[in-house]
């Protein structure tokens, strides 16, 4: 990764010391003996992932008494797939188009899949009386595009190369976007992120903003990248004071270190998938995870733990809706 003074990896591991969980006691039986520490790669401060992240990581704290959980803040996909690959973190989440853009999916790749879990929107924010109504009226201006080796920089730096379009990119995180935005220092904010993000809702409390349509990139888009991105649009209901907008959607992925024991994926993922709940109580986007979306992660490959565990846990056919996944054909294996 690029970087001035201390490399990223150094700073995000650096910050492990102070990301610590209470250990809450139980008598579950040790999932993955020999490993007594769990790290989740989440997010940046003011993004879904930092805090659907945090809150995975929470639920495996309680669930596996015998580890420490520990979540740490990341600029992103980049970072998580980057700290995956290294063999920083265990767990971590990533937009299935930068994903896409590694060679993960592999059979030399050392990450796999724990499941989906939500889809993300390409927010295009702005100020409600910007000039700004099409994408193209970004050009020139300047732009916020997520922090360096975010998911939303991954996208937007997409967006360009697809449409032209070339603003002058800012580089920032969620939260700093969303400030710069209010001050005036920046003319537009591009977020990749769950439905609501955290800084955008904040923001939207306190000054008017406005979504750009983007409907006609959104085509784009889908018609180079169809594994990667859908047309979408962003309910009325989001934030306050912002109508529906047409945009793109990208799945995420939680994704593993691929030699993590095959029982402790299968505690990780009963975990997500059984808890979704109560995640969903913290972080509406939640409710999205459930076992039918789960196995569908596209090219990149189950964890045998996590597969063992969707085999588990076949859901119950449903006429037309029954899921067409290779893992739930019609004659099922019993586990």
């Amino acid at each position: 990764m690029p970087s001035t003074g201390p490399s990223r990896r150094v700073v995000l591991l650096g910050a492990l010391g102070a990301l610590t969980t209470t250990v809450v006691s139980g008598c579950t039986k040790d999932p993955a003996p020999g490993i007594d520490r769990i790290v989740v790669a989440t997010g940046p401060p003011g993004a879904v992932y930092r805090e659907i992240g945090g809150a995975i990581a929470r639920l495996l704290d309680q669930r596996l008494p015998d580890q420490r959980v520990d979540s740490v803040e990341t600029g992103a996909s980049h970072d998580n797939l980057t700290l995956l690959g290294a063999g920083d973190a265990d767990l971590g989440l990533a937009n299935l188009d930068s994903i896409l853009a590694t060679d993960i999916a592999t059979e030399a790749s050392t990450i796999q899949a724990v499941g989906r879990l939500y889809d993300s929107f390409v927010h295009l924010v702005v100020p409600a009386d910007s000039p700004v109504h099409s994408l193209a009226d970004i050009e020139g201006l300047r732009v916020s595009v997520g922090a360096v080796n975010s998911g939303t920089e991954f996208t937007a730096r997409q967006i360009m190369e697809v449409t032209g379009v070339r603003p002058v990119p800012v580089r920032a995180n969620q939260a700093n976007s969303a400030a710069a935005l209010a001050s005036g220092e920046i003319d537009a904010m591009f977020s990749l992120t769950g439905l609501p993000t955290p800084a955008i809702a904040d923001l939207a409390e306190q000054t008017p903003l406005r979504l750009v349509d983007l409907a006609g990139p959104a085509n784009e888009m889908v018609t180079v990248y169809p594994e990667s991105y859908f047309p979408a649009s962003i309910p009325a209901t989001t934030y306050s004071g912002i109508p529906a907008c047409p945009t793109m959607s990208i799945p995420n992925l939680l994704l593993c270190r691929g030699d993590l024991p095959e029982q402790l994926v299968y505690a990780v993922t009963d975990t997500v998938y059984t808890g979704a709940p109560r995640l969903a109580e913290q972080r509406p986007e939640a409710a999205q995870i459930n076992v039918r979306t789960g196995i569908s992660t596209g090219v990149v490959p189950l964890h045998a733990g996590a597969e063992k565990w969707y085999r588990d846990n076949k859901p119950a056919s449903e006429g037309t809706d029954a899921p067409t996944h290779p893992l739930f054909p019609s004659e099922f294996p019993t586990s």
